[in-house]
């Protein structure tokens, strides 16, 4: 288009050349001639003047150095200087960016781009992989450590006598003490039916008699016990009391088994502020907190929690029934609500606009920095290619004016003559 117009200009002048050369010997033979001779020779000076003017903008005429030419080459830093001052201040200022900003949308456009986004496979793709190397990010030998601190900080500030009150209250709701109970007797009594748990007995207790120091007659009453049973009949009868003594203990409304189950109580009520039981505890907890190192066993479980966490989130299983699903529900829901639009869009507009006041002379800087880059030479075509089509247009309208002004004073001329 620059060479199209350029070759309109040469033309234009060339035809002034020619059309002065041609009426030049009937300048003053022919008045028609003549005028128009006038008009080509003010069109040749001027399209030479603009064609000097226009070319001196960009370099010197003809290579020869005239003063005041190639004006864009001698006065670059300062058109630099000026077209940053004029981007940064007018075209591209602080103010008129943010204002243009608050015309925009930008939380409703982001939740159309959304919406439509989710739905597409190359987005599925790049979020999970996002979501992969998330995954694959994290230092388990780093995170380990921190997870057994939380663990034993919990541990170490967790109150025993809560715990204890718990745990005796979880044992009464659920009739653990009854059942506990019932388990013991159930033991006992088919350890006491045995036959050889007679014979224990019965062994035990002729010991145990024997051991037995007593004054006078009670002594002599107890040497007539003994001669009158063995350790079979001693063992059957413990035996037989033992039976009773549980049987009894079995039954839901037996006396014995109330009371022994109100004293099972007592205790347990009491355990809730037994300091010293409590203070026992808290011993066995501390000794066990600092010997406690589960390090190892926590990367292993880590490493293979990454490894399942991979493998789970590739399985179209988890896009099409939870992730999807959840995005999809969170747009919607966002969409809906005008209250959080109104907070995240203020949001993103108070960050863009501290972007902005933060890094708005970086646009000057690059600007100049591109700038910089060209020589004299490439900074002159570049311009020449973009606005030079007008420019050589100029010529073309110097060329055309100076006919027309010449056959004006031409015509003046001959009037008054």
């Amino acid at each position: 288009m620059v060479k199209n117009s350029r070759y309109l200009a040469r033309t234009s002048l060339s035809i002034m050349g020619v059309g002065f050369v041609a009426t030049l010997p009937f300048e003053h033979t022919n008045p028609f001639l003549g005028l128009l001779h006038g008009g080509f020779e003010a069109g040749i000076v001027g399209g030479l003047a603009d064609w000097f003017a226009v070319t001196a903008l960009f370099r010197h005429p003809l290579g020869i150095p005239i003063p005041h030419t190639s004006l864009l080459a001698k006065n670059r830093k300062r058109m630099t200087k000026a077209l940053v001052s004029v981007i940064e201040r007018d075209w591209l200022s602080k103010e008129s960016i943010v204002n243009k900003l608050k015309n925009i949308q930008l939380t409703e456009k982001l939740i159309i781009i959304a919406k439509k986004e989710i739905y597409s496979e190359s987005f599925k793709k790049r979020l999970l992989s996002f979501i992969e190397q998330l995954i694959l990010q994290i230092d388990i030998k780093k995170f380990a450590p921190i997870i057994t601190k939380q663990i034993k900080g919990y541990l170490g500030s967790y109150n025993i006598n809560s715990l204890l009150a718990n745990v005796v209250n979880l044992i009464l709701d659920r009739q653990y003490d009854q059942k506990t109970l019932d388990y013991l007797l159930n033991q006992g009594e088919e350890w006491v039916s045995k036959e050889e748990s007679k014979l224990q007995l019965g062994s035990a207790a002729v010991k145990a008699l024997n051991k037995i120091e007593l004054d006078g007659f009670l002594q002599f009453a107890l040497k007539s016990f003994q001669s009158l049973v063995n350790e079979e009949k001693l063992g059957k009868l413990i035996q037989k009391l033992l039976k009773n003594i549980i049987s009894d203990l079995k039954q839901p409304d037996s006396q014995n088994r109330e009371k022994l189950l109100s004293s099972i109580h007592f205790r347990l009520d009491n355990l809730k502020n037994n300091e010293k039981v409590v203070h026992e505890i808290e011993g066995l907890k501390e000794t066990f907190l600092q010997q406690w190192d589960p390090n190892e066993q926590l990367e292993v479980i880590l490493e293979n929690l990454s490894k399942q966490s991979i493998e789970f989130i590739h399985n179209d299983h988890f896009w099409d029934n939870y992730l999807f699903p959840l995005l999809n529900d969170l747009l919607n829901k966002l969409s809906e609500d005008e209250n959080k639009i109104t907070n995240i869009e203020n949001w993103l507009h108070t960050q863009i606009t501290h972007f902005i006041e933060t890094n708005h002379s970086k646009i000057g800087k690059l600007v100049q920095e591109n700038l910089d880059k060209l020589d004299d030479e490439m900074l002159i075509d570049m311009i020449e290619n973009n606005v030079g089509k007008d420019l050589q247009w100029i010529r073309v309208n110097g060329a055309i004016c100076g006919f027309i002004i010449g056959v004006c004073i031409t015509g003046i001329k001959l009037l008054i003559q």
